[in-house]
């Protein structure tokens, strides 16, 4: 994989939406400002790209303005990352306009910038994983650089002061808190707190004992399921294959999949559906052990858990489960194609090689 550059102060970085377009309306437009903001105190310089703020109803409508913005951030020398506004739920519509531009593709493989984001980004992951790029599944726009509280939360400032640094391993710990997700996001709710819990599970080994190290690959279950059927859209199936967003199973083999629920968080049902699935398609049986995100807010925990537990039992995966990073607040960054090892006997996970390319910092 090749590896983007770390950041540093006075860098370019470009906001882009990639799915929804509620970074454009005007009940976000608090959220923006303190986004902005923010970003200006890490010292970067957000560069907000033509269509980003275009609305919901343009941008549904008008996927490749979505497409266009992400080959503008990529042509542009001046521009160092690349922060994902939010999530939705039909970024698969920019693939094919992606795809089949050799320019972007190039541009892509020769001048690798951050890329940082969840959710439906899944799908942007896949492709750039398909292209060779190192990107992490990691803080947004709206749903972290905009937190509402007075600061950014604690852990996901550690995991964004990361995408500075460059150190040789990275070990990933289990934040001490974890926070429910907000029921208000209007003006009104700026500088207020959110409910938060001390962390009592941390990291919970399903199943498994020594050390298991594989490269990590994954996103969010709810996308990764939609990729594979024509549940959500049905034209959704056909794009993935032919683009070959979802691996195949035999390219699953040894690596970690991480997999998280999205904040729609599906009922048990729906969940054992999606375990199914990757099941079906050789995904589950394949794969070296299993990272899974805490759900939002913990619904569902030990439904899911159990699930989990009978989904894998005949090949008797290894499973990490309560892991932070996906649409429970707050959250790390795995980086796509990272050798990882994960350690059953204490539930540890650590990053076995730089994030970026470049000096390695102490």
């Amino acid at each position: 994989m090749e590896k983007p550059v770390a950041l540093k102060r006075g860098d370019r970085v470009a906001i882009v939406s990639l799915s929804s377009g509620v970074l454009g309306e005007s009940s976000s437009e608090h959220q923006l400002n303190r986004g902005l903001a923010r970003l200006q105190q890490l010292g970067l310089k957000p560069v907000i790209m033509p269509n980003a703020l275009q609305g919901l109803a343009a941008l549904k409508t008008h996927p490749e303005d979505r497409a266009a913005d992400l080959k503008r951030a990529f042509l542009d020398d001046r521009i160092k990352g690349i922060i994902c506004a939010i999530g939705g739920d039909d970024t698969y519509r920019l693939v094919p306009t992606l795809m089949a531009d050799p320019e972007f593709v190039q541009a892509v493989r020769q001048h690798p910038k951050l890329f940082t984001g969840f959710s439906d980004t899944t799908v942007d992951h896949l492709m750039f994983y398909q292209l060779g790029l190192q990107t992490f599944y990691g803080p947004n726009f709206l749903n972290d650089f905009a937190e509402l509280g007075p600061m950014l939360l604690p852990y996901t400032a550690t995991t964004i002061s990361h995408y500075f640094e460059n150190p040789a391993t990275t070990a990933i710990k289990s934040s001490p808190t974890w926070y429910d997700e907000r029921t208000d996001f209007s003006s009104a709710a700026l500088d207020q707190e959110r409910v938060s819990h001390v962390e009592r599970r941390h990291y919970e080994v399903l199943r498994g004992s020594g050390q298991v190290t594989g490269r990590l690959l994954g996103g969010c279950l709810d996308s990764i399921y939609d990729l594979l059927t024509t549940t959500r859209y049905p034209d959704e199936a056909r794009v993935a294959q032919q683009y070959g967003l979802v691996p195949a199973a035999k390219d699953w083999r040894g690596h970690l999949l991480f997999i998280e629920t999205s904040d729609e968080q599906p009922s048990p049902e729906l969940f054992s559906t999606m375990l199914t699935k990757l099941k079906a398609v050789g995904i589950l049986d394949a794969v070296a052990g299993i990272i899974v995100g805490k759900p939002q807010n913990e619904r569902f925990y030990e439904e899911y858990r159990l699930l989990l537990l009978q989904a894998t039992a005949d090949a008797q995966i290894p499973i990490l489960m309560n892991v932070n990073f996906g649409h429970a607040y707050p959250r790390t960054a795995p980086p796509y194609g990272a050798a990882t090892t994960i350690n059953f006997d204490v539930g540890t996970i650590t990053i076995n090689e730089p994030y970026f390319s470049g000096p390695v910092t102490p």
